[in-house]
C-alpha cells in the first residue's frame, strides 16, 4: 500500500520536522551540524507554496505521515528539489521514487526546465535515486565533515525522452 500524496498543511510542520530529524539521524547527520539549513521548516507556506512552489507530503491510511518532499524556485527555470525524505519504518518501497516522480510532475506543471538539488555520500539510498531518474553530478563540495553532492536534471530533455 503506498502513501497518498497531498499537500503540505500548517499543522502537518511538528511532524514533517520530526521526520527530517529521524532521517538525518538515521545517516549521521543533524539539525544544525553544518551541512543543512532549517530555517524553512516554519516557513512553508512562504518559501514553497507562495512562491511558485511545492511541499507534499504522503500519508499512510489512518493519517500517519511517512514521506515529504519541496519543491522550491531558484529562479524562473529551475526549482531545487529538496526535504526527501521516507520514514526509516517505510523506506525500500517505493515511496521516495513515487515522492521524486510526483515532484517532477509538478515541477513541469510550474513551468521550470531544469531541477537541482543535493545530497551527501551518507545518503546512498538518495543518490541511487537521483541517479536512476536520469540526474547528473555537477560537483562536490565539504561541508559540516560530509560530502555534499550537487546534481541536476533538464526536465524538458526528460520529457523529450518520455514522449518519444
Amino acid at each position: 500500500m503506498r502513501p497518498t500524496l497531498r499537500r503540505y498543511r500548517w499543522s502537518d510542520l511538528e511532524t514533517v520536522w520530526s521526520l527530517h530529524q529521524i532521517c538525518l539521524a538515521q545517516v549521521g547527520l543533524a539539525p544544525g551540524d553544518g551541512v543543512y539549513y532549517e530555517d524553512d521548516f516554519p516557513r512553508i507556506g512562504e518559501v514553497y507554496l507562495a512562491d511558485r512552489g511545492e511541499f507534499l507530503v504522503g500519508e499512510m491510511p489512518g493519517g500517519r505521515i511517512v514521506t515529504m518532499g519541496g519543491l522550491r524556485r531558484v529562479d524562473d527555470r529551475s526549482a531545487e528539489m529538496c526535504r526527501l525524505r521516507v520514514h526509516p519504518e517505510f523506506q525500500r518501497r517505493g515511496f521516495g521514487a513515487q515522492m521524486a516522480l510526483a515532484l517532477e510532475a509538478r515541477a513541469v506543471e510550474l513551468g521550470y526546465a531544469r531541477l537541482c538539488g543535493d545530497t551527501t555520500l551518507n545518503q546512498p539510498a538518495a543518490m541511487e535515486l537521483y541517479r536512476r531518474f536520469g540526474w547528473r553530478e555537477i560537483r562536490r563540495e565539504e561541508r559540516g565533515g560530509c560530502t555534499v553532492i550537487y546534481g541536476e536534471k533538464d526536465l524538458i530533455s526528460a520529457m523529450s525522452s518520455l514522449m518519444q
